[in-house]
């Protein structure tokens, strides 16, 4: 598990950092005027990197290769009964038109992402993967 410090630095802005390796992620208030990730968009890119890293890990396995693979995230807040996330949508990018077998594989994978199953019922997480043609 990591271990993470937040520190508010002042008007509208945080700062991440992961103890071990000293990595930081600005962070700012978006109704402040912030230009760096809100804490919204880091839920979506968790998320959404959760399920690619869940999909790499099956892809690594399976000799597939899912580079340049990319994921569209969009989260709609709701303020009924609470503001809160009302739903998320992700849109898979797939750099390649893999078989019907390992499509299934990999999009089952991204589906085990232990992030998307921490998600409480009522936040729906709508999923759709793009493959060319």
């Amino acid at each position: 598990m990591s271990k993470l410090q937040i520190t508010y630095d002042g008007s509208g802005h945080c700062t991440a950092r992961q103890k071990a390796q000293g990595k930081t992620v600005a962070i700012d208030c978006p109704y402040a005027g912030g230009k760096e990730f809100s804490p919204t968009n880091l839920v979506g890119a968790g998320l959404a990197s959760c399920m690619l890293l869940s999909m790499g890990t099956l892809a690594v396995r399976d000799k597939l290769d899912i580079s340049g693979t990319c994921v569209d995230v969009e989260l709609s807040i709701t303020d009924k009964p609470i503001k809160r996330i009302g739903a998320i949508d992700l849109t898979f990018n797939m750099p390649t038109n893999f078989a019907a077998a390992d499509r299934v594989k990999l999009e089952s994978a991204a589906g085990k992402c232990p992030i998307k199953n921490s998600f409480h019922s009522e936040v729906p997480i709508f999923v759709s993967f793009n493959y060319p043609e």
